[in-house]
């Protein structure tokens, strides 16, 4: 997937922004690429009480201040998610306007219907 900015029949310029995904559609990229990053998004309480598995903890009201640190190529896949999916699009939102390109926000953990750690 790649991103253009372009002016539409309007003059209008378009942005950049997240995809959305179904968590059948993730776990199928999680599935077939390891490189893929899957960010867990929730508070640090909510993350070790069940998290998918290999997601890293950062959560959302961290991110303009951690992203950089914790995820340094802006070009990686990233399949985001939190528990309901309202926290997860803020930090997808984010995660664009610092620069992220390839960024995915597949809802919440309570319509995840594979196993947790």
């Amino acid at each position: 997937m790649f991103i253009l900015n372009s002016c539409n029949k309007n003059n209008q310029i378009s942005t950049p922004s997240f995809t959305m995904t179904t968590a059948e559609e993730a776990k199928e990229m999680m599935d077939n690429d390891d490189d893929i990053i899957i960010l867990d998004v929730r508070t640090k309480e909510e993350y070790y009480a069940g998290h998918i598995k290999d997601a890293i903890l950062l959560p959302y009201d961290v991110i303009m201040d951690k992203a950089k640190q914790k995820l340094p190529d802006k070009s990686a896949t990233i399949l985001i998610y939190c528990r309901s999916g309202r926290r997860s699009k803020i930090a997808a939102e984010d995660l664009v306007s610092l620069g992220y390109t390839n960024v995915y926000e597949f809802g919440g953990i309570i319509d995840w219907p594979y196993e947790i750690e």
